[in-house]
């Protein structure tokens, strides 16, 4: 990773067996990763599995999982989600993923992938601009979005709209970006207030 690069989770926000989530994620891990300024990790929730029961406060020791991932999260500059639509709103296992941790949201960027059938998962995109801003994350306004996407992906995992999906990428990568670069130089000026 050169010195002026960022380090971009992606993070596979569902869980549930047959999901359509890491192909939509290992393509925009791929988008991602042409660029000369970025570095790119991919997480899968599936693979994390966080537990369900959260402590009282965040002051006690945390489980094995929520600590094997924390250092993961905190060297990200930046996050993409991807996430679906469950009855009109982003996955548990996500909710349960951001809620874990605090600090290593802070003052960072987040992007979105979405996918679903006609509205192509914003509405989860919507709620999870509620979400963020409480945690003192930002979220870029441009996102990529996958309506029925069970149609459009080809079966090696492309974009069919090859052309109109890398436009949607290209404009939240840079504004991930120029979010990511800005937070950064704030962050090791002077740390966020908690």
């Amino acid at each position: 990773m050169s010195e002026g690069s960022l380090r971009v989770a992606v993070i596979i926000g569902s869980v549930r067996n047959g999901r359509f989530g890491p192909t939509p994620a290992q393509w925009i891990a791929a988008e991602a990763a042409k660029r000369e300024d970025l570095e790119v990790d991919v997480i899968d929730l599936a693979k994390v599995w966080l537990p369900d029961v959260l402590p009282e406060s965040h002051s006690g020791p945390m489980p094995q999982a929520v600590q094997d991932l924390a250092p993961w999260l905190a060297r990200a500059d930046a996050f993409i989600l991807v996430t679906p639509e469950y009855n009109h709103s982003f996955p548990a296992s996500l909710k349960n993923a951001i809620d874990w941790y605090i600090e290593e949201w802070r003052a960072k960027p987040i992007g979105f992938v979405s996918y679903g059938g006609l509205a192509g998962g914003l509405r989860s995109v919507a709620h999870l601009r509620e979400v963020f801003p409480v945690l003192h994350a930002i979220t870029v306004r441009d996102s990529v979005a996958f309506p029925n996407y069970w149609e459009t992906f080809d079966d090696e995992g492309r974009p069919k709209d090859a052309e109109g999906a890398s436009a949607a990428a290209k404009a939240m990568l840079d504004q991930l970006t120029w979010w990511g670069q800005t937070l950064r130089r704030a962050r090791a000026e002077q740390p966020y207030p908690a």
